[in-house]
């Protein structure tokens, strides 16, 4: 058995299922059907590259040659408990409890 992405007209994952060859090959939309290598629903499917690219998680990170995103300013190794402010352009720090 293996993992399967059903994609919709934009080659955006709909639905994830796990089946044989023979079943995908039996549904009259097969064609939308690719083997999922990683991602999940919400994932696009690049066909030229033949990749799955996660959502976007914030206006300001860019996609990069490996076609994960990048925050424009790298995080910080420390503390190691951050999270990207997007209004501030900055990594922020949690509050410590």
């Amino acid at each position: 058995m293996t993992g399967y992405a059903e994609l919709d007209k934009q080659n955006i994952v709909i639905n994830v299922i796990v089946a044989d060859q023979e079943f995908i090959n039996a549904l009259p939309n097969y064609k939308r059907f690719v083997i999922l290598s990683r991602g999940g629903i919400g994932w696009k499917y690049d066909i030229t590259a033949n990749v799955f690219i996660a959502p976007q998680p914030f206006e300001s990170w860019t996609l990069d040659d490996d076609y994960d995103w990048q925050p424009p300013i790298a995080q910080p190794s420390q503390p190691p408990k951050t999270y990207w402010n997007e209004a501030t352009q900055s990594w922020d720090t949690y509050a410590q409890q």
